[in-house]
């Protein structure tokens, strides 16, 4: 081998001996240059060699190995390139060299490509074949998913079928119970536990179903509906085959539709809709009611040139602009539509069952109410109140004869005039009692006004029949001149002689009430929700704010929502008049209801309602109008410190300012309307604060910052409260009857009063004579006419029957002496403080001042 190098291109050329080259004659050699990427490059050398074809049935010629030529950094390698032939020649003889025949070689060849060309065509027919078999499998799982397509569909409509079927037939078979219910219930035997309790219908009915007759419940629905109908997708129920959940055909579709919009850019379909508008609403919650978005009416209003948040609240006027700008329709309403349905919805006549009558027991002070309405219980009333006067309203439920008769106990006190009108509106029958050696007395005559404005009829109870000096008689005679006539002087209303301590006709007085009952044909339907009026109300410190209320229509459960006046809440516990847990009260059932929010106002009207929302809504509203009509009260009488000073200074009002806690709020009703009748235009009393419950530290600081004293009625004060007083002193005055509560406050605003000047006269003395005396000036020699004259008193100047002047006596001499006074008929000598305008038959008129004291 030899090596050689080249300075141009560092190549380095190999060549072999030509002793190991094996070069056939025939063979022709050649260079082709390759290009590569990022500017590579490579030489092959190609050999092309010229054959001989020979025919078919020659020998084949061996075939030689391919010779390579390397060169330096060249890779060789042996390309065959058979020309073709420019004309078929004559076959030649067959050629032997070095022992390879050529002949047999190109019959090879022939044989391969024979091959090769078959194998082609069989490939080709296999792919046509396959491309078929393809074309018929996608045809198929296409016509498979058409099917599975509708047959989702049908499933679909057959499943809304099927649930409009179940309504309808659900909806049959409850108008068919409801009108089997009172043939139902006359044939019911089973324990009153056992028996469903029926629909409630109402403002606020639960659902609570009736007993219902047997009828077909439809199939259940299939594992695959049911797969179809399932909840939400979770993470074990996504990674479970079994509990895989299939989109539904509606969503499918919506996806469709969105995936349409927003290929083809679609503005989505506005709808139109009717927009409820209170009297004011904000931005955020009218973008609700329109289905828009608050941002877009944020950007109408900057349009209009408004910068509003959409937390901000507009009026219903331009609420109804914007509504109608955005293409919606309006309906206005007033706030106070939130309250409608609430009371006296309309009952069907056969809901409407019997029910106990509701008897409210009136009359003056100390006529024996309670003592006769303890006689009827066989509980003893009295002794729990103070000085034997009812202080609340208590509500009683007695039988007789199998039929309840449902008491109300008003007090008879002045007073409570408010709380005993309240009691006469909520009640069926008036038992007014009136003492046999009393007679007819104010309150009396106040309670049978009350009983006539309610419309209620009276039955009269004359009690103390067993004393000594009882005249029934003359009770009966004393009421004609009130227009009450009873069946023994020729009227319709009933009268019962009773004795409460003996317990004398006790019976006919409950026949009476039953008898009268009877006549008024009460009724009440049981199977809805309750409504009813508080009767009164308190807080208590260990079950919070409790209301005593009268149920008058429906029926009052645990768990119901109840609304009352400005508070609401849920009823957690209903207690009878015996202190005993109920499950239901039904109608002119009187309970303790636990569970409000806060002390509602004796009096209130209270109703069930279906949710938490309706009740806050509804309460909300009743509070602020009661801030409002609060605030307009006292606008006229706030304003700037100098017209506040200006007014106490003209008026001369003096206010004695109070705080009063009471255990229930009737009791507090009391107080402040007899206050209210104390004050006079010098001196009033001014209710700083009252509530319900015991005194707390809270109530003394109110009272240290408006400096009055704190009045407890029932009720103490407790050891922080008790503390905090006597570091403030701050006087802390318990209470349990009212007369004396109120003599003591009507005393503290006597000594409020200014002390009153009275004038006393005591005597006239005329001029006769004015004498003039160096350094001492003027003195009026003058007679007594009248009376006596005393020194240091009044005196007035008086010229023709007009007082000229006023003021007092400098000097009062008789002769030359100073004397203390001068008595009627005798002469003596005057001289005026700072004055000396005095002529011959003026008249001296002398008086005495005295300050006295003065008391409401």
């Amino acid at each position: 081998m030899s090596d050689t190098k080249s300075g141009d291109d560092n190549t380095l050329s190999v060549t072999p001996k030509k002793t190991l080259t094996l070069k056939r004659p025939g063979m022709e050699q050649g260079t082709v240059r390759q290009n590569f990427s990022h500017g590579r490059t490579k030489q092959v050398v190609v050999e092309t060699k010229k054959r001989k074809f020979s025919m078919p049935g020659d020998k084949p010629e061996p075939v030689a190995a391919p010779v390579f030529t390397p060169k330096p950094a060249v890779v060789a390698a042996t390309v065959v390139v058979p020309e073709a032939p420019k004309a078929p020649p004559p076959p030649p003889a067959p050629v032997e060299r070095s022992g390879m025949v050529l002949n047999e070689l190109s019959r090879s060849e022939m044989e391969a490509r024979r091959r090769a060309l078959e194998g082609s065509k069989v490939r080709e027919v296999e792919d046509r074949q396959r491309a078929a078999e393809d074309a018929k499998r996608r045809a198929e799982d296409e016509e498979r998913r058409k099917r599975e397509r509708d047959e989702s569909a049908r499933r679909q409509a057959e499943e809304e079928a099927r649930l409009q079927t179940e309504a309808e037939s659900r909806r049959r078979a409850e108008e068919e119970a409801r009108r089997r219910a009172p043939l139902a219930a006359e044939l019911a035997t089973v324990d009153d536990e056992e028996v469903a309790k029926p629909k409630r219908v109402g403002a606020g009915a639960p659902v609570r179903r009736p007993v219902t007759p047997e009828v077909a419940r439809p199939a259940k629905p299939t594992k695959a509906e049911e797969d179809r109908r399932r909840g939400k997708l979770t993470l074990n129920s996504a990674l479970s085959d079994e509990d895989a959940r299939a989109r539904s055909l509606s969503s499918m579709r919506r996806r469709q539709e969105k995936f349409k919009r927003a290929m083809h850019n679609e503005p989505r379909e506005k709808v139109m809709r009717e927009v409820i508008l209170p009297e004011t609403i904000t931005i955020q919650e009218l973008a609700q009611r329109m289905s828009e978005r608050a941002v877009d009416l944020v950007k109408f209003f900057m349009k209009q040139g408004q910068i509003l948040k959409p937390g901000d609240v507009i009026d219903a006027d331009t609420a109804e602009l914007v509504a109608t700008e955005f293409g919606h329709t309006v309906r206005r309403v007033a706030e106070s539509d939130i309250e409608e349905g609430l009371f006296n919805i309309a009952d069907n006549a056969e809901d409407l069952v019997s029910r106990p009558p509701v008897v409210t027991i009136m009359g003056h002070v100390d006529h024996g109410k309670t003592s006769l309405l303890d006689a009827i219980r066989n509980a003893n009333v009295v002794s729990g109140e103070a000085g034997g006067i009812t202080q609340h309203i208590g509500a009683y439920q007695v039988e007789k004869n199998g039929h309840k008769i449902t008491f109300i106990d008003t007090p008879g006190h002045a007073a409570f005039t408010a709380m005993r009108a309240r009691g006469a509106q909520a009640t069926d029958i008036a038992i007014l009692v009136v003492a046999a050696d009393d007679s007819v007395m104010p309150q009396t005559i106040e309670s049978i006004s009350h009983a006539k404005a309610a419309g209620v009829p009276i039955i009269v109870a004359i009690n103390k029949i067993d004393k000594h000096d009882a005249d029934p008689q003359k009770v009966r005679s004393e009421l004609l001149r009130h227009e009450v006539f009873v069946e023994s002087m020729g009227g319709e209303v009933l009268d019962v002689e009773v004795s409460a301590t003996k317990g004398t006709n006790l019976d006919k007085l409950l026949e009476a009430i039953l008898l009268q009952a009877e006549i008024l044909d009460l009724k009440a339907n049981p199977d809805r929700t309750a409504e009813g009026v508080v009767i009164e109300a308190q807080l208590d410190k260990g079950r919070g704010p409790v209301a005593t209320v009268l149920v008058q229509t429906g029926t009052l459960m645990p768990g119901d929502i109840l609304v009352a006046g400005n508070e609401w809440g849920r009823v957690r516990a209903l207690v009878n008049d015996r202190g005993v847990q109920i499950k239901e009260a039904p109608p002119a059932m009187p309970v303790e209801v636990l569970g409000l929010q806060g002390t509602p106002q004796a009096g209130d009207r209270f109703a069930v309602v279906n949710n938490e929302a309706r009740a806050r809504e509804i309460t909300e509203y009743r509070q602020r109008l009661a801030r409002e009509k609060a605030v307009a009260k006292h606008a006229g009488q706030r304003g700037s410190l100098e017209q506040m000073m200006s007014q106490l200074q003209t008026s001369g009002l003096k206010e004695f300012p109070l705080v009063i806690k009471g255990d229930v709020q009737g009791s507090i009703e009391a107080i402040n309307a007899a206050l209210d009748k104390l004050g006079t235009d010098e001196v009033r009393a001014r209710i700083v604060h009252a509530g319900a419950g015991a005194i707390t530290e809270s109530d003394v600081s109110l009272a240290e910052t408006s400096g009055a004293a704190i009045i407890g009625f029932n009720v103490r004060a407790n050891v922080q409260a008790r503390a905090a007083a006597a570091a403030a002193g701050i006087e802390i005055r318990y209470y349990s009857i009212i007369y004396n509560l109120v003599d003591d406050v009507k005393a503290a605003l006597s000594g409020l009063l200014s002390p009153e000047r009275r004038e006393t006269f005591i005597g006239n003395a005329q001029i006769l004579e004015i004498f003039d005396i160096t350094k001492v000036g003027k003195i009026a020699g003058c007679r007594v006419t009248e009376g006596k004259v005393e020194r240091g008193a009044g005196v007035r100047l008086i010229r023709d029957n007009v007082v000229i002047h006023e003021g007092t006596l400098k000097t009062l001499k008789r002769f030359k002496d100073e004397v203390s006074e001068v008595p009627g008929g005798q002469e003596c000598g005057m001289a005026f403080q700072n004055y000396e305008d005095m002529r011959v038959g003026d008249v001296i008129e002398c008086f005495r001042v005295e300050m006295v004291t003065r008391t409401l």
